[in-house]
């Protein structure tokens, strides 16, 4: 795969930075039936046409603009009901840079799956040690959601 930070974090579940073109034309190959994409529209190497390209292969194309300065649990919601949706079929998501994705793939492992620490960190730990702006949504996030479970 072209995209960079690309990971499988289960069998039914990929995470990596933005997919090229060719990347797309493989997903069939690894099962793949849908993409969900945390990057904006208007990230610097977003793919033009990408939800076209997706959905022209038969596979679901969710996009949850995550801004990148100002993440919101909203948001992290909004990807948990995505999850959710999706459950029981191979899923890849992806950022720009596989960032974004990894720290909400661990909240959603740590939240909703409810793993130990140290394999809910996985991608993330290998990716990158999130910034002061996304610590503090992620703690954020575990303080307020982990109360309503």
């Amino acid at each position: 795969m072209d995209a960079i930070n690309t990971h499988q974090v289960f069998d039914w579940l990929w995470s990596s930075g933005q997919l090229s073109k060719a990347d797309i034309d493989r997903l069939p190959e690894f099962g793949i039936e849908a993409v969900i994409n945390l990057a904006l529209p208007t990230s610097t190497n977003a793919l033009p046409g990408e939800s076209e390209l997706v959905t022209g292969l038969g596979v679901a194309y969710v996009q949850i603009p995550v801004i990148w300065e100002a993440p919101t649990i909203d948001r992290l919601r909004e990807f948990f009901g995505v999850m959710k949706a999706f459950e029981g079929r191979k899923v890849w998501v992806h950022c720009a840079m596989n960032m974004r994705v990894s720290a909400f793939i661990y909240l959603y492992r740590k939240l909703v799956r409810h793993e130990p620490e140290a394999d809910a960190r996985l991608p993330m730990d290998m990716i990158w040690f999130p910034d002061e702006t996304w610590q503090a949504f992620i703690d954020e996030a575990l303080k307020q959601l982990s109360q309503q479970a």
